[in-house]
């Protein structure tokens, strides 16, 4: 998969992220147009449920601002700080490009995801 990128907007904003280069991630892509219910954890990500899972890969605990990461196999996460997470950890499905910042804001949030032309 070369570099595809795809969007992802709210009501708060929208941001650009461009894939990893892996099964989980050429997955998420055949999946979109995609809406997803997303909530505030930890003051640090805004998290929701994919329609269906994802393939298991390789995971990391040490993720930076802007990652899109996978928590379990259905669990999708956009990181707005950097840190690192508890054991499994996460797998990598991208990186936002645009500024994430947009979603450093307490509460709920419903995103929409589609490929970029």
């Amino acid at each position: 998969m070369a570099q595809e990128q795809i969007r992802i907007s709210s009501d708060w904003g929208e941001v650009t992220a461009t894939l990893a280069d892996n099964k989980a991630a050429h997955a998420l892509l055949e999946m979109l147009p995609l809406t997803i219910d997303m909530r505030d954890h930890l003051r640090q990500e805004k998290t929701g449920h994919l329609p269906s899972d994802l393939p298991e890969l390789t995971r990391q605990r040490d993720f930076s601002t802007g990652t899109l990461g996978l928590w379990n196999s259905n669990h999708v996460v956009i990181y707005y700080s950097s840190g690192s997470v508890p054991a499994p950890g996460i797998i990598i499905l991208g990186q936002i490009t645009g500024d994430v910042s947009v979603f450093d804001q307490p509460g709920n949030v419903t995103v929409e995801l589609t490929r970029l032309d």
